[in-house]
């Protein structure tokens, strides 16, 4: 991606690098960083260095999660991200029981990023993760509703019908539908069709699938219902998409 010479004549004003932390620096229930292409600690804020232990920022840079969280937490937030660099594939608003070494633990949505060099190469991840409170009172809702997320990210290709999943989650359709929309402010038919987008978005991107294929790989019964799907959320066909993305 070409910089715009405003960006680059802002920065050369600046006369430094700007990560982002020091604004995310006092937003205590955000926790905020930037990752190398192995996985290793470049830019965080306050609120990480706190949760983690240590004193300054110096003391997490350079590390990774694996040497700074208990295992498995450690070893399952890096393959995350080696998933997000390796596959150049967004997570978003991912609904995760965070627990830090300095003892505090709750639950929390993620967003991260793969982030690329002028090449469209992936060199690394950024992202936060806002809490959402650890009242105990919500941590079984939090738990159901995790499990049920997880599901529909592994079965994009199948029905995912609210019945079935209230069902699973041991909640009425009504209720599991009101917990959805108030982490993401999207009913549970509007969350399931946006992840089915985001992840025909990445296989338009990332592959050389045929649409068709696609279509099936993301639950829709043919490429006809895929595509008025595709054009009513994103305002192009997948076919216009993937070639807007490649000619970048």
């Amino acid at each position: 991606m070409t910089e715009h010479p405003r960006t680059a004549a802002f920065f050369d004003r600046l006369g430094r690098g700007f990560g982002g932390d020091e604004l995310l620096d006092h937003v205590p229930d955000t926790v905020y960083f930037v990752k190398d292409e192995e996985g290793r600690y470049v830019s965080v804020n306050r609120t990480l260095v706190d949760r983690c232990g240590f004193e300054r920022k110096e003391d997490l840079l350079g590390k990774t999660t694996r040497e700074v969280f208990p295992p498995p937490l450690g070893e399952s937030f890096f393959e995350q991200d080696r998933s997000v660099i390796g596959e150049g594939r967004s997570i978003r608003g991912e609904l995760e029981l965070h627990l830090y070494p300095n003892g505090s633990q709750g639950w929390c949505l993620t967003w991260k990023e793969p982030l690329t060099n002028a090449q469209g190469e992936v060199v690394g991840v950024g992202g936060i993760s806002r809490d959402l409170g650890s009242s105990s009172d919500h941590s079984a809702d939090f738990q159901a509703v995790s499990r049920i997320l997880d599901h529909i990210r592994d079965h994009l290709d199948t029905p995912l019908r609210l019945p079935d999943l209230a069902e699973k989650a041991d909640l009425s359709p009504y209720q599991l539908d009101q917990r959805i929309r108030s982490l993401f402010g999207l009913s549970a038919v509007q969350y399931i069709t946006r992840r089915r987008i985001e992840q025909a978005c990445h296989l338009l991107e990332r592959t050389d699938d045929p649409i068709g294929f696609i279509a099936l790989d993301c639950g829709y019964a043919d490429q006809s219902a895929f595509t008025r799907q595709f054009r009513q959320s994103v305002g192009i066909t997948p076919g216009a998409y993937r070639e807007q993305k490649q000619s970048i």
